[in-house]
């Protein structure tokens, strides 16, 4: 899986071999001295790829930098690479979301295996992303009354009670939800829940 690997290291020795080491593995490549140097440069997010990143780097250090991008908003998948490992970095890290947590010195096989992770995480991330987005989308065209009825419904009430809760007939209720599901672009219950499951609309617990 090709992609652009951010290397994030001050050791200049260390960039020119990764980097040597990583275009021949038919990566590309973008290496940086410092941290400031990468939100600088702010990488594109939309581009395959993930960042390899020195815990200690003169001014803002690796963690720091770390927070910084998930506070931006960004979703490139970090790979921590340090030759001062400690428990308290590397839980903090983990915990924060990164990928992986490597120490120096490492074998090409174990740094390559730890990018192919990252960027088929990244891709899996990205899909669901699209997923939610497209769901969004579909919930958007529903008119104000087939939203409450897609909210009754996913909340398990059956086309009687819906139609009382409402005040209309239970006919209606049943154009209604097929209009629900024809614009949803679902064909079962389970599946209406498990988009409104996953939108945050219906806690896992409620229905």
């Amino acid at each position: 899986m090709p992609g652009l690997v951010h290397v994030v290291d001050d050791d200049e020795s260390f960039r020119t071999a990764i980097e040597r080491r990583l275009k021949l593995a038919g990566y590309e490549v973008a290496t940086y001295a410092s941290a400031l140097e990468l939100l600088d440069s702010a990488p594109d997010d939309e581009q395959v790829g993930c960042i390899l990143l020195d815990v200690r780097i003169p001014g803002l250090s690796g963690p720091d930098l770390q927070a910084r991008l998930i506070a931006s908003g960004s979703v490139l998948p970090i790979i921590f690479l340090t030759g001062h490992a400690d428990t308290p970095t590397t839980v903090r890290a983990i915990k924060a979301g990164a990928e992986d947590f490597l120490t120096k010195p490492i074998s090409s096989g174990q740094l390559l295996d730890a990018i192919e992770r990252a960027l088929a995480s990244q891709q899996t991330a990205r899909t669901q992303r699209s997923r939610l987005d497209a769901f969004r989308g579909h919930l958007a065209t529903l008119t104000q009354r087939e939203r409450q009825v897609f909210d009754l419904i996913v909340r398990g009430r059956i086309n009687k009670q819906i139609a009382h809760e409402l005040g209309t007939a239970e006919r209606t209720v049943k154009a209604h939800r097929h209009q629900v599901m024809e614009k949803m672009q679902v064909h079962s219950l389970a599946e209406l829940v498990s988009i409104a499951e996953r939108l945050g609309i219906l806690d896992s617990n409620e229905h």
